[in-house]
């Protein structure tokens, strides 16, 4: 069975991300921001999938899934490739400054300063950063100093006026400021780096040191982020989480990204001093790291450079109503963020918090804002004397130390909070408000593709289901049961639960595609997914297509199944869409022999999601809802636009098709959102 390495194909998936911004026809400062996109993705690549390699090479485990060789040999392969694509990150970095250039915005360094440049950035300098920088002087014979990975440094080399030998001092780049200093003249716009303000005044640092010479390079690196939870049983599990955190601050290097003109004897005493190899953990690049900071780079004001605004539009069955829980009690409502407003969640618990009728609200969360709407909400629900119950996954990597802050606050406001399911992390999306009217009991529940967290609803393409249908809303109790008692299990007829019947009923739901494809009958699936890597599911989806199952994946990310291969995967197509917004839903359609099947689902179809995780996909049974996620598949299907071909090659071409004109998916879903709204009005004026 011919598959693709799953780390070979995530760096497939950030060379499509790193297209966004070599392409001339992204707004420009966009482009800047996606090379901030590319730079964060790769820092967490780094830190999760290299060091699982590092992690197998040491445990001497040679085999790795969809690779022709060794984990060592991986490891040198990603290297190149990092590097490869490192040159087309640099090459359009100095492309971008020059046509910034040529709207009147200007990058300066040293080279290019004014007198009045000069004098604005000193007195920037010592007013503002100078009391936040504190150099560190490098001793060898003293421990070399604990570095965090979310930071970047100076490494400074200074020699003495009387000696050969020069010595070494850090500083590190405040993280509380902003990376980019603007200056305004006239039609002109410039930006500096703070790295750049402090290189101009490493006198004014060092300025008890009689040297002649001073040059400072900037590099990063970037550690093992794994937590390593024991098995000390006298220890709480949160406490355990806690000293996890800290030594996660404390993980193996995986890499060093350094300045490439650093002088040789000043990068090879960092890497003796970080413990790293070079050659094989070392990558050099240009003069900035932590490119992530772009994501933020300043538009100047010009908005012909950035993307237009795409306000978040209402629902049409939502504009008048007086009571969000009354309409999903009557009808199924699929909202779909960003094009969609995710409000109608934070406002559908702030109505649950004062409603008389609500008697419980129940959630699991996986990651929320820091400033969370949804959390205050919950708050409010206490305050007003409902039963609030929280399952909090602690373990949402990069998410825990938020997770434990809300956690603790729910607590002492009265909330119920659940620390997750013992074995299991919960990624599911689930929201259950029971209420009780006219003497009955009533559940709403809310199923979604993405988490509770109202920034990312702004940039992530995620679809959430609100309905009162008993059936689907009593399953969702179940499954509130398994998190809160931990060890209910129940039995689904309508969900997708893992990991108790969801890689049954999916292989139960492909063979039935089979089977009929074998008998003549209409036959067919199609899959928006993020990730697509279990070895099980992507077999099944062989025997499909061997059997006639026409498939079309709409893959984001990582993508192990092989499309187009003779005798295996012929009949399979697959394609993935990068965009101004993160596509994130997942969602599958299933032929059925005419009566097509629909399910949104909290999954990828990855081992950990299917076997090691609480996951919920649910069924879609309205008509009209089941019209609308076929829309969605069709209109990202024929994107000619912003969709590229997964193949064997990994080489991310664009996907080709008849239609004759443009199709670009994401702003054709917000035209047809819009276009809902517009007939929504005409037959209220009819």
């Amino acid at each position: 069975m011919e598959l693709v390495n799953r780390e070979l194909s995530w760096l497939s998936f950030n060379e499509r991300v790193l297209q966004e911004a070599i392409d001339p026809n992204v707004p420009l400062v966009e482009r800047m921001r996606f090379l901030g996109i590319y730079s964060n993705n790769m820092d967490e690549f780094f830190r999760v999938r290299v060091a699982n390699i590092k992690r197998i090479i040491s445990i001497k485990k040679n085999s790795v899934q969809g690779y022709n060789g060794t984990a060592a040999e991986l490891l040198e392969d990603i290297r190149e490739e990092v590097l490869n694509q490192q040159k087309m990150f640099e090459s359009c970095y100095q492309g971008l400054l020059l046509e910034l250039k040529e709207k009147n915005i200007y990058q300066l360094t040293e080279k290019n300063l004014t007198a009045e440049h000069r004098e604005e950035l000193s007195n920037y300098f010592h007013t503002e950063l100078k009391h936040e920088i504190v150099p560190i002087i490098l001793n060898p014979r003293l421990p070399f100093p604990k570095l965090r990975d979310t930071h970047i440094y100076l490494a400074v080399r200074l020699e003495k006026e009387n000696s050969k030998k020069p010595f070494y001092a850090l500083i590190q780049i405040p993280s509380t400021y902003q990376r980019f200093y603007k200056i305004q003249q006239g039609e002109k716009s410039f930006f500096i780096l703070i790295d750049d303000i402090i290189r101009l005044h490493l006198d004014s640092i060092f300025t008890i040191f009689d040297v002649k010479g001073m040059q400072a390079f900037t590099f990063k690196f970037t550690r093992d982020a794994e937590l390593n939870l024991d098995d000390d049983l006298s220890v709480s599990f949160i406490e355990k989480m806690e000293a996890s955190l800290q030594n996660r601050k404390k993980g193996e290097p995986v890499r060093f990204v350094y300045d490439a003109k650093m002088p040789v004897d000043l990068k090879n005493y960092l890497l003796k001093a970080l413990n790293l190899k070079a050659g094989l953990n070392a990558i050099p690049g240009g003069r900035y790291h932590n490119f992530k900071d772009f994501a933020g780079f300043p538009d100047f004001g010009k908005k012909e450079l950035i993307y237009e605004k795409l306000p978040a539009l209402d629902h049409p069955d939502l504009i008048h109503t007086k009571s969000y829980l009354n309409t999903f009690a009557e009808k199924d409502v699929l909202l779909h963020f960003p094009y969609q407003k995710f409000d109608y969640v934070v406002d559908t618990i702030r109505e649950a918090a004062i409603d008389p009728t609500v008697k419980s609200i129940k959630i699991n969360v996986y990651r929320v804002a820091h400033n969370s709407q949804i959390m205050n909400a919950l708050l409010n629900a206490v305050n007003n004397g409902k039963e609030v119950v929280v399952i909090f996954e602690i373990q949402a990597r990069f998410d825990e130390e938020n997770n434990l802050y809300w956690a603790e606050r729910m607590k002492e406001q009265g909330a119920r909070v659940i620390y997750g399911v013992q074995g299991l992390k919960v990624h599911s999306k689930l929201l259950k408000i029971t209420r009780v009217v006219k003497g009955k009991e009533q559940i709403i529940a809310f199923i979604g593709t993405g988490n509770f967290h109202e920034k990312t609803a702004k940039i992530y393409s995620d679809v959430g289901y609100f309905t009162g249908n008993v059936a689907i809303c009593q399953e969702v109790r179940k499954v509130f049961r398994v998190m809160e008692n931990n060890i209910e299990r129940g039995v689904y007829r309508n969900l997708l639960v893992s990991p108790f019947n969801n890689r049954r009923k999916l292989t139960s739901l492909i063979q039935a595609e089979i089977d009929n494809a074998k008998k003549g009958l209409p036959s067919g699936i199609c899959i928006k997914i993020n990730n697509l890597v279990d070895i099980k599911m992507i077999d099944k989806l062989y025997q499909a297509s061997n059997a006639g199952v026409k498939i079309k994946l709409n893959v984001r990310g990582v993508c192990c199944l092989v499309p187009g291969i003779k005798n295996q995967s012929e009949n399979i197509e697959a394609i993935s869409v990068v965009d101004r917004f993160l596509e994130h839903a997942r969602f599958m359609i299933f032929e059925n022999n005419g009566n097509p099947l629909y399910y949104i689902s909290s999954f990828d179809w990855m081992e950990r999601n299917l076997d090691k995780r609480i996951e919920v996909g649910a069924p879609i049974y309205d008509r009209v809802l089941q019209n609308e996620l076929q829309t969605i598949f069709g209109l990202q299907w024929s994107d000619n636009q912003k969709s590229r071909v997964i193949d064997k090659k990994l080489k991310n071409k664009h996907h080709i098709n008849d239609l004759g004109h443009p199709v670009r998916s994401q702003m054709a879903l917000y035209e047809y959102y819009k276009n809902q709204l517009v007939l929504v009005g005409e037959e209220t004026n009819d």
